[in-house]
């Protein structure tokens, strides 16, 4: 496959035994691009069979825990790998302070360069270019700086010349509260991923902490015309994921509940 998401954890904040926190790794060609790294990242990694050497970026949306607990671990790996590549890590600006500790007390032995673009826009920008994919950074609602990426095919002229072709196209929405221009950000993708993290009836708990229910995701879905709507991000209180997609599904038909481990091409 030439583009896949591969879902390494689905759940929010509060661990919980079957799932691991927020992590996915969009795979271009051959070469892997990890969205979040919560705790437990690189095992996960390990039981996807992924490699450590042909991670190319890292986007991070915020530094709340359930999103970037497992950096020091993964970046520790590739060093032990014997990583020599510079290594692009998108995420807001106070992630650098987490960086410059993990340089000052675990960076022994660190053969190669972390690059961090700090975050910090109130509107799409484009933020990294591929030999095959574009990737854009847009701000979210959440209640600290947070940021969605949308990543964007580059077409070749090959497959320009395909009339039944339509290019690949995925954003990421991690942990954010509904708002109108979200779904203008994210429109028309090939595969959508929206947090949610609450059902309907816990909506007034979903605005107090700035989440998305089921039903909330599935509008920006159908707002957007997107494709295909992935669900993550479940509360620890939800143990039935079929709740959601009952909720979701019946705003926007084709909704998935990704499970730790899903592939989606």
């Amino acid at each position: 496959m030439d583009f896949s998401i591969k879902v390494l954890g689905t759940a929010s904040a509060m661990p919980i035994s079957d799932r691991n926190p927020s992590a996915q790794v969009l795979s271009v060609h051959g070469r892997l691009f990890l969205i979040d790294c919560a705790e437990g990242t690189q095992k996960q990694f390990r039981k996807a069979h992924l490699s450590f050497i042909k991670l190319e970026a890292v986007f991070i949306t915020h530094i709340h825990g359930d999103h970037v607990f497992g950096i020091f671990g993964l970046l520790s790996t590739m060093a032990m790998y014997g990583r020599t590549q510079e290594l692009h890590i998108y995420a807001p600006s106070s992630f650098g302070g987490v960086l410059n500790f993990f340089k000052s007390y675990f960076g022994e032995g660190v053969n190669f360069e972390i690059i961090h673009h700090p975050l910090k826009m109130n509107s799409p920008e484009l933020v990294h270019t591929s030999k095959h994919i574009t990737v854009t950074a847009f701000p979210l609602r959440h209640k600290i700086d947070c940021y969605g990426f949308r990543f964007d095919e580059i077409p070749t002229p090959r497959k320009l010349g395909r009339p039944d072709w339509k290019p690949f196209s995925y954003a990421y929405c991690s942990d954010t509260m509904p708002f109108p221009e979200l779904s203008e950000w994210v429109r028309g993708v090939r595969l959508l991923y929206h947090e949610s993290t609450y059902l309907e009836e816990f909506a007034d708990k979903a605005a107090q902490r700035f989440h998305s229910t089921a039903a909330q995701a599935a509008r920006c879905a159908l707002d957007a015309g997107a494709e295909k709507l992935i669900l993550g991000h479940y509360s620890s209180r939800i143990h039935d994921l079929s709740l959601f997609f009952k909720e979701a599904s019946a705003i926007f038909p084709n909704t998935v509940t990704a499970e730790d481990g899903d592939t989606f091409s």
